[in-house]
């Protein structure tokens, strides 16, 4: 959590962190990752078999090195919108004999040779678990029961002795399963309204919990603050004893889904935008909250979750889905990664999951070429986050000047407050601080007083280049980070269109 104090650009800036003050423990799986049959996300990036930089499994080892350095807890698949005529059992069984479909949400051909099968292996590879999203639109419930045998079961039955035909002995314990993606969005294929969403979705849950209680599930809402997350949460988060076979701690929902995107040709108004997303999460934690009042759900059953599972800097126009939504990040974009990153960890007492869309080569911080990866601006502040800004969040409190300027969206002004210094941290088990500070600002650096860091040895992270627009390719790389120490006492300066992670041992 982080408490702000407008000040005028007169007055002294400050931040105080008090490593004491431990709150919420944050949950890993808010650096999850997610990787659809869109673009080149999966063939040419996580998987090209004729790739000289690929293993024996078609993976490609470059790609996989990188990620692994993000200790990525939890993967989403497969889509996305891809998701809606998407049918598994396309992808299983010998290569030969798979069918290639028309492919509806990106205008493409799947030829189906990664599937179930070869995503698992890949997230076994990795050190990740798998998040798996239900057919809503063309599935039916029969197909996303047979789905959930194949991975989970260990009876003697027809999908789960298919597995075992296709080589995999061992279920797979897949713990995640999304009810549909973005059914609300006229994009979709079998798209529903807010009412006959809610049925379908408690019923298949009703199903899939019986075939296994242990999963996950989570529900589909669309961005946090809409009549349509109101109506399902209110309609799913039930407690029901003859549902739940009697519990009084179980819950059919685990998580409910929200997405946004964020972008805009502008810098500040770029790195501003994220906070659309922090409203966002409190609204929806509070729509469950009422969700469960009015339906009398008992405390014993464990508060649901939200789980922001699409979130990024994306910007349609000038990265078209249908054309493989390949971004070329800026400094300014990642500086916003750098706010949404802060967001998850400042809302984490609420957020059960996030995942990054997407993790290689559409709208991602990680590009493949044929000789080998191009880690974008975005990578940087992903990196951080992911490697050090984990175990609990601490209370901050931050004062300085605040942008008054346009935003996007537009209702960003006058919702919340909108600080020149975007700020977390977290404290991990080995009393270790984390602290990130964004400064958004185009020309001022800032020097806040700085109060909590009883420290003389204080590792220092800078992610910043020339200016807003500066880009990482094949060819060159503009924004790095720049490693160096501080003595904890000596005035620390804040530089422009900058992200600073400042650590030190309590």
């Amino acid at each position: 959590m982080t408490s702000f104090t407008k000040l005028d650009e007169s007055q002294q800036s400050y931040i105080y962190v008090n490593p004491k003050n431990r709150l919420n423990k944050i949950n890993d799986n808010i650096y999850g990752g997610f990787t659809e049959h869109m673009g080149r996300c999966i063939y040419g990036g996580i998987y090209e078999p004729s790739s000289p930089l690929s293993d024996e499994n078609g993976f490609r080892k470059d790609v996989l090195s990188a990620l692994g350095e993000l200790s990525i807890p939890v993967i989403r698949y497969p889509g996305g919108n891809f998701t809606a005529t998407y049918h598994w059992q396309d992808g299983i069984g010998p290569r030969d004999s798979r069918p290639s479909r028309p492919e509806l949400a990106w205008i493409g051909v799947e030829n189906n040779a990664f599937g179930t099968d070869e995503f698992m292996k890949w997230c076994e590879t990795l050190g990740t678990q798998p998040f798996l999203c239900l057919n809503f639109g063309t599935g039916t419930l029969d197909e996303a029961l047979a789905w959930l045998e194949y991975c989970n079961s260990d009876r003697d039955t027809y999908y789960a002795n298919l597995r075992r035909k296709n080589g995999r002995e061992k279920p797979y314990a897949v713990k995640y399963w999304a009810l549909g993606n973005e059914i609300w969005g006229p994009w979709q294929v079998g798209q529903m309204t807010k009412e006959d969403y809610a049925k379908k979705a408690y019923q298949w849950a009703k199903a899939l919990k019986l075939l296994d209680p242990s999963i996950e599930l989570v529900l589909c809402g669309e961005t946090g603050f809409s009549s349509w997350d109101f109506h399902v949460l209110k309609e799913c988060i039930k407690w029901s004893t003859h549902d739940l076979g009697g519990s009084t701690t179980a819950s059919l929902i685990s998580m409910h889904s929200i997405h946004l995107y964020t972008g805009s040709e502008e810098h500040l108004p770029n790195v501003f935008a994220p906070l659309a997303a922090e409203r966002a999460i409190q609204m929806a934690a509070g729509l469950i909250d009422l969700a469960r009042i009015e339906n009398g759900v008992p405390h014993t059953v464990p508060r649901q979750l939200i789980c922001f599972d699409e979130w990024n800097v994306w910007m349609p126009d000038r990265a078209p889905g249908e054309q493989g939504a390949e971004e070329k990040y800026t400094l300014s974009d990642a500086l916003a990664v750098g706010t949404w990153l802060n967001i998850f960890v400042r809302q984490s007492k609420f957020v059960g999951m996030a995942n990054i869309a997407q993790n290689v080569n559409v709208i991602a911080p990680l590009m493949t070429t044929k000789e080998g990866i191009v880690k974008q601006t975005t990578w940087w502040p992903l990196w951080l986050f992911s490697r050090y800004m984990r175990g609990h969040l601490l209370a901050v409190n931050v004062r300085c000047p605040e942008y008054e300027g346009p935003t996007q969206p537009k209702w960003i002004s006058g919702t919340v407050q909108t600080p020149y210094l975007d700020v977390s941290a977290t404290i991990n088990e080995t009393g270790l601080v984390s602290m990130v500070v964004v400064n958004a600002h185009e020309s001022q650096d800032f020097e806040p007083q700085m109060e909590g860091i009883n420290a003389n040895d204080v590792q220092v992270y800078h992610v910043t280049g020339d200016h807003p627009k500066a880009v990482n390719t094949a060819d060159k790389t503009e924004v790095e980070i720049k490693e160096s120490k501080w003595d904890g006492k000596s005035q620390f300066i804040f530089r422009k269109h900058s992200l600073y992670m400042l650590r030190w041992q309590t």
